[in-house]
This record gives C-alpha cells, structure tokens and sequence, in this order.
C-alpha cells in the first residue's frame, strides 16, 4: 500500500460555517491514514448533495455518482477491484441514503468489502431542510414537520440485511476510532455519523443531542462476498482493427444524419458507413437516437467524417440527411438547413420538393438506410464503395448486407 501521501487535498472545505460535515471528513482521511493506507490505494465514492461536495477534498481516486447511487457504484468498484490492498469508500448523506435504501441492502445483501459512510444531519441540506428518511421522530416535531412515519434505522437495516459490520455514532471523539474499525472490518460495513446542519437545523452539538437516535453497533460473521470469475475473451481482443486502404477526395468534415424507423437497421448503417471512412484515411464519429422502446418509432444516427481529427460529436447543421421512413422524417426534418442535401424515400410526404429515391423497395425493410448510404456514396464519390463493401466482409449478414449495397445502383 502506498504510506507516503496524504489523503486529503488542500481544498478549501465547501461546507457551511459549523456544517459537521467537515469532521467527518477529516476523520475519515485520518482513519485512513492510520491503517497505512495512501491516496492511490482508496476509491471515494460520492453522490449529490452537500455529502457529495468532497471530491475535490480527497486526493484519492474518486467518483460521482446519481444521488443515491453511489454504494451501487462502489459495490460494482469493489467487485471489479478484488484488491485486499485497496479499499473503496462510500459518502452520502441521510437523503441519498434513503433515495437509495435499495442498493445499501444490496450492498449489505453481498457483504461486499467496502465502506459506507452516512452523514445524517438528518435533513436535505442542500435543497432547503426537508425531512429525510432518517429525520428522527423527535426532529420532525421540532420542524414543525406534517411527516408523521416512522424513521428507517439504517444501521438496523443494513445489519439485518447481512452486513458484516453496521454503526451509529453520535460522538464527534469517537468518530475516527470508529471508521478505523469499520475499514478495517472484513465485508460491508456502515458508519453512520451524526452531523450538524447549520444552515437548516442545529446550530450546537450540545443541542443535536436532543434529537438524535442512541447509539448501536451490530456486527455479523460472515465470508465477504466476491464476485464469480470468469474466464473472458479481451474485448479489445476481439476488436476489429480497421487499416486505411483507400483515399478519400473530401476537402471539409462532413456530417450525415441518417433518419429511419426502428427495426430498419439504421444504427447498422451509421455505424457501417463510420468504419467505411475509417478505412478510406479519415476520422469517423457516430452516435444514435431513438426511444425507449427500441422495437418501435424512430431511429436516427449521426455521422461525422473529416480529415481533421474531430472533438465534438454533435451534429447541428447536417451536411447531408437521408431519410427512409416518416417517423425518422418526423424526427429530423425541423433540422434541415438551407446548405443540407436531402434525399428521402418516396413514400416519405414532405412539403419541400426534395430528391426523392425508391430506398425502401430496392433496400427492403432492413436494408433501406443501407441502399440510401450507398447511393450518396456513389453520387458524392466521398470514397469508393468498395470501402463499404469491405466492411461488410465476414459479417454473418454479409450476404444481404452486400445485396442492401448492390440495391443502390438500381436508383
């Protein structure tokens, strides 16, 4: 493990004045310190709110996630790890923990190796002092507050779900001695840690006392779980590797919209005329769209071609749209310039007199987006269409991807 540096950084904390948890923090980093471990060794674990604010604090390997999400995060970070001699930690405060009460069970369910630390200020500090899952009975009446459930005992919970170790601790003196024995426990464990919110709640320690819940420590003998190890191909093994061998006469980037519905092997198209430039010497990006229900409605994808190296994958201003059906129409239309060249299927009923293309009978269903590729790559010559022919090679559909090809010099 690395020893030699430290774990916070000197980032100025972005708490409120009196906010508690900047004790917290600093009990964590010296915890850490005192089992020996060093910046490169942790992955901090965040989420939203003002819990979420300590990326910037800890020189450690760290990670933001959705609010509640974070011990999701880290239990998939633990997982992969499977390093004794690391250790992941998870922030978050009493509102991301009830936001995401599932994954902290899950996380207890695994017993996964790593720890969670709850800051419980008992109130949503960063959106206005709302009532939290952990707001104590006793709080909510001091609020004023018309919640009237019951709070979760999240260290009750995690321990009946099967963590390995599951703490309150209301005692700022004993907050390090504490985490230093959470860390150091074998499987899941959760620190739960009393935390002043200034802004919103208690202004005193001495005052918070009267709103708190006691103290209790649970523990439970189990293995830590561990993920099932597979013996796996590389992805980056079985990736196809793509060596110009052609030229391309583009002088300008070029941006092709490619608009169609689902089922119709859009994406398939983009991505095969994306690898087509690559092996004609140029930059390719491509990116998709469509619903969430992917069996239905619309398909649209972008293609960016250049010689220059391309930064940014967003397409404004299309050079280039084809579109094959009228739901992908409906989706790109409003985005047609007056420089765009369009070419859309015939059956597409469009107010503008556009070129028009018999892409759907020549392409059929699934080869339509294909066949209209095809054809501006022969009318624009951009690179021979030999370039995706050769894509196609070795593909199980090689054969009707070639004919979807071949379709377009019927038009």
């Amino acid at each position: 493990m690395e020893t030699s540096d430290k774990i916070l950084t000197k980032a100025k904390m972005p708490f409120c004045p009196g906010c508690g948890h900047g004790v917290c923090v600093r009990s964590t980093s010296k915890a850490l310190e005192n089992l020996g471990y060093g910046s490169k060794d942790v992955v901090m674990v965040s989420d939203i709110g003002c819990s979420g604010l300590v990326d910037p604090l800890f020189a450690t390997h760290t990670i933001h996630g959705l609010h509640g999400r974070s011990p999701a995060l880290g239990l998939g970070v633990t997982l992969g790890l499977d390093n004794p001699n690391k250790k992941v930690i998870v922030i978050q405060g009493d509102g991301g923990a009830t936001i995401g009460l599932q994954h902290i069970l899950e996380a207890s369910r695994r017993n996964v190796d790593m720890t969670l630390i709850v800051l419980n200020n008992l109130l949503y500090g960063m959106t206005g002092g709302q009532m939290s899952g952990l707001s104590t009975n006793n709080f909510k009446q001091f609020k004023h507050s018309d919640d009237n459930a019951e709070p979760y005992d999240i260290v009750n919970l995690a321990h009946q779900a099967g963590a390995a170790f599951s703490v309150r601790v209301n005692d700022i003196s004993n907050f390090e001695k504490i985490l230093k024995e959470a860390i150091e426990k074998p499987g899941f464990s959760l620190v739960e840690l009393s935390s002043l919110c200034t802004s919103h709640g208690m202004k005193k320690i001495s005052e918070l006392k009267n709103y708190i819940v006691e103290e209790e420590k649970f523990t439970n003998n189990r293995p830590v779980g561990v993920s099932l190890r597979r013996n796996t191909v590389n992805l980056f093994d079985r990736a196809k590797i793509l060596i110009p061998q052609f030229n391309s006469n583009i002088s300008e980037t070029i941006g092709v919209v490619i608009a169609g519905s689902a089922g119709g092997g859009i994406q398939s198209a983009a991505k095969m005329l994306a690898q087509a430039g690559i092996l004609s010497g140029l930059y390719a990006t491509m990116k998709g769209e469509y619903p969430i229900t992917v069996g239905t409605g619309f398909s649209v994808a972008e293609v960016i071609l250049s010689k220059k190296p391309i930064h940014f994958t967003g397409l404004e201003n299309p050079s280039i749209v084809l579109a094959v059906t009228e739901d992908g129409w409906n989706k790109v239309k409003n985005r047609i310039s007056s420089t765009s060249k369009v070419l859309t299927d015939s059956k597409i009923n469009s107010e503008e007199s556009y070129s028009t293309k018999e892409f759907l009978k020549e392409g059929g269903k699934k080869g339509a987006a294909l066949c209209a590729v095809s054809y501006w790559i022969n009318e624009s010559r951009v690179f021979p269409i030999e370039a995706l022919l050769k894509v196609v090679e070795g593909s199980k559909y090689e054969e009707s991807l070639r004919s979807a090809i071949k379709s377009a010099e019927n038009l």
